[in-house]
């Protein structure tokens, strides 16, 4: 494991996930690495960076497994703790730097979907989740959408299902036309957006409709970045359970998916933030590489 922790990620051999049947999957074994870069064309000072880019130790079935942070900056403070959410946060501090700060991620995480555990969610936090926020605030095309779909589906999973349809069905996933801060209205006027469009459109449907939903950050394998999905919390035995939809592809989520973070919407788990003091800004890259370790089928 320590190999995996510290090597180089070319030299990483990982299985060819492309014909997977993943509705047979039992249990899975994933390797992660990513790297963030920042460019500064001078000296900054007093940084303070938000990463949230490692899973909880544990999330319904998904186990982490082992993890590595690096920064690239000798000097830096860092420290973990965890969000109102849930979601594990690293806090960065550097005094002052020069040029380039990295930071690389390398991570292996578990899934044992053979007895299915659901994400649970307590009773007493799900107003969070029913209040609209700026990003997934309504307008009478969401909340008139809301209502039609609640009154043919008074089940709430098979609410959150004709929700992700609809979603799905009225946007085109499409690069440039919007950004991370792009409200859901204004995406579905658009008509068309990226997968955190996707998500705060159907976030605001749900929660206008009255069902708790929230936003969850992640990563598809296939995907060259980081992906976003919606988790409907269902009333179930024993509480509510988180059942996930990734209404930019028009399916449930399958064991190829990895969760990192949830919140009410992508503000509150944005994969990497932070300030600083300099009367410039800096040029921000990003990379990943990501696969299967082990694959077992039921």
């Amino acid at each position: 494991m320590h190999d995996l922790m510290t090597g180089a990620a070319s030299q990483i051999t990982l299985l060819d996930h492309h014909a997977v049947e993943w509705s047979q999957v039992r249990a899975t074994r994933y390797w992660m690495y990513q790297r963030f870069e920042y460019h500064y064309p001078g000296a900054i000072r007093e940084l303070c960076q938000r990463l949230m880019v490692i899973p909880p130790e544990r999330y319904g079935d998904q186990r982490v497994c082992a993890y590595n942070l690096r920064v690239s900056v000798p000097d830096a403070v860092t420290s973990a703790n965890t969000d109102p959410f849930g979601n594990r946060v690293f806090m960065i501090s550097i005094p002052q730097i020069s040029g380039i700060l990295a930071f690389e991620m390398r991570l292996v995480v578990e899934r044992d979907v053979a007895d299915r555990v659901w994400p649970q969610v307590d009773a007493g936090d799900l107003v969070r989740y029913l209040s609209l926020t700026p990003l997934t605030k309504a307008d009478t095309r969401i909340t008139d959408t809301a209502r039609q779909l609640g009154h043919r589906h008074a089940d709430p999973e098979d609410l959150a299902d004709a929700i992700n349809t609809w979603v799905h069905g009225a946007m085109r996933y499409a690069h440039g036309v919007t950004m991370v801060d792009t409200p859901a209205a204004e995406a579905l006027a658009i008509g068309g957006g990226l997968c955190q469009d996707y998500a705060h459109i159907m976030l605001a449907i749900c929660r206008s409709a009255g069902l708790p939903a929230r936003y969850v950050s992640g990563h598809m394998l296939g995907e060259g970045g980081s992906h976003a999905w919606v988790e409907a919390l269902v009333a179930g035995p024993g509480g509510y359970r988180a059942v996930a939809f990734d209404p930019t592809n028009h399916r449930r989520i399958t064991p190829a998916y990895i969760t990192v973070a949830v919140g009410r919407d992508y503000r509150d788990v944005a994969p990497t933030s932070g300030t600083y003091r300099a009367p410039y800004q800096g040029h921000f890259s990003a990379s990943k590489r990501a696969g299967l370790m082990h694959l077992a089928y039921r």
